[in-house]
């Protein structure tokens, strides 16, 4: 199975200059195809652009949420020595002796134990919980390049938990 490290990086907030380059819209979009060119020199693959809140200090007592606009890499982690299995040693071969009859009379069907499953990064799943992609891992895996017009797409429960748990504080 191969495991993957991740990065997240700040997107662009400014245009970078460039000739031939006038519009701010162009600027902005060279801005982040430097970072993109940059990453991929170091290994890393772009997988999306994600829209989260930080929660941060206003003043002596307060909190305010601010939106951040963030980019998300992957690269796959190179298998160590340890993790991929190792032929072992052959044996001698020692001498033929007939095996025993057994009659092998079939256990009851058990119950297989339920897998437990659970969104990447729920902080709220229980220990041991296999972390699969939620539904927005999956509309990015198909996702044809064009933006969506909402500001926000595929809030995960973790973030309306946490939306919820600021209104109830602020009440």
């Amino acid at each position: 199975m191969q495991t993957f490290e991740y990065k997240v990086v700040p997107a662009p907030a400014k245009g970078t200059k460039a000739k031939g380059v006038k519009t701010p819209q162009d600027r902005f979009a060279n801005s982040v195809e430097i970072l993109l060119n940059e990453m991929a020199a170091d290994g890393w693959d772009y997988q999306r652009a994600e829209l989260l809140p930080s929660e941060e200090r206003s003043g002596l007592t307060g909190s305010a949420t601010n939106w951040r606009n963030v980019l998300i890499f992957r690269r796959a982690l190179e298998q160590t020595m340890q993790d991929t299995p190792q032929p072992s040693p052959a044996l001698p071969a020692e001498p033929a002796v007939p095996a025993p009859e057994f009659r092998h009379t079939p256990a009851p069907a058990a119950k297989p134990e339920p897998v437990l499953t659970a969104t990447a990064g729920d902080p709220e799943a229980p220990e041991g919980a296999t972390p699969v992609p939620g539904e927005g891992a999956r509309k990015m895996i198909a996702d044809d390049g064009v933006e969506e017009l909402s500001p926000v797409s595929g809030l995960t429960a973790a973030l309306k938990f946490r939306a919820r748990q600021k209104d109830t504080d602020n009440s």
